[in-house]
């Protein structure tokens, strides 16, 4: 089976087909789909979208790109739906939470005034991250590291190796999708290929980062299966042992992943 760590199926993208989309996923033996939150505005959205999926999870957090609108009362709502579904064996942990530096008109103040805060209810509550670290790998990895975070994903990972060990170091497993089956993404082809398994989860961030057939069009969860194709012959290994660990990394990373029913 395979596992999507990172699908927006709540994004407006899916609308008129959301649940064919994630039928067709499950017919393609993705058996788990991890949707995170990205602001206070889907919370009530991704929790309800992963009940209703067969292999739905969720997480909840502030994205950094949602941070202009954000407030504090937004922190305070997710403290309390954090607290409430702590018992909800779908939610497996904080996130899309992070930095991004791609964007050049975030604040960076206050992206880490939201950043720090979650990882600070990662703390509290004992729950992995999903961190988004679009040209902010150091600065995401210093924050780990101050607020003693050692588990979970760093999505959509496209650092040097050295960043990638530190990641590693730290607990943290790394998210691969889309971008590997491209033959010019020579670095995030050497990553997905040279790095231990054990330290490797598969994504889509569907509806963005679509593998090199659908250049340009929408991504769907469905794909994972045949970027997993791609990366078993990056790494001369057949899908089924990829398939085993792939699923082992992910629910190292978000342990309660392995609870929720399918």
């Amino acid at each position: 089976m395979w596992i999507d760590t990172h699908c927006h199926l709540d994004a407006g993208e899916f609308d008129a087909d959301r649940d064919a989309v994630a039928e067709t996923a499950r017919a393609a033996n993705v058996a788990r789909i991890v949707i995170p939150g990205v602001g206070r505005f889907n919370f009530g959205a991704v929790r309800e979208l992963a009940h209703r999926v067969a292999g739905g999870a969720y997480a909840l957090g502030i994205h950094p790109l949602f941070t202009p609108g954000a407030t504090d009362d937004d922190l305070r709502v997710l403290r309390e739906d954090i607290a409430a579904s702590m018992d909800d064996p779908r939610f497996v942990g904080i996130g899309e939470i992070g930095l991004d530096y791609f964007v050049p008109t975030l604040d960076d103040a206050r992206q880490q005034f939201f950043f720090n805060a979650q990882l600070k209810l990662a703390r509290e509550f004992g729950l992995p991250v999903i961190c988004h670290v679009r040209k902010s790998q150091d600065k995401v990895l210093k924050g780990l590291r101050v607020h003693d975070i050692h588990q979970g994903i760093a999505h959509a990972f496209n650092g040097s190796f050295q960043q990638a060990e530190a990641f590693i170091a730290q607990g943290m497993r790394l998210g691969f999708g889309g971008n590997l089956t491209f033959e010019r993404a020579l670095q995030i082809r050497r990553l997905a290929t040279d790095l231990p398994l054990d330290a490797i989860v598969l994504e889509t961030d569907a509806p963005d980062i679509a593998p090199a057939w659908r250049y340009k069009q929408r991504n769907t969860p469905d794909q994972v299966a045949r970027i997993a194709q791609v990366l078993a012959q990056l790494r001369g290994i057949d899908e089924a042992t990829l398939s085993l660990g792939t699923t082992a990394s992910a629910h190292a990373a978000l342990p309660r992943l392995a609870l929720a029913s399918s």
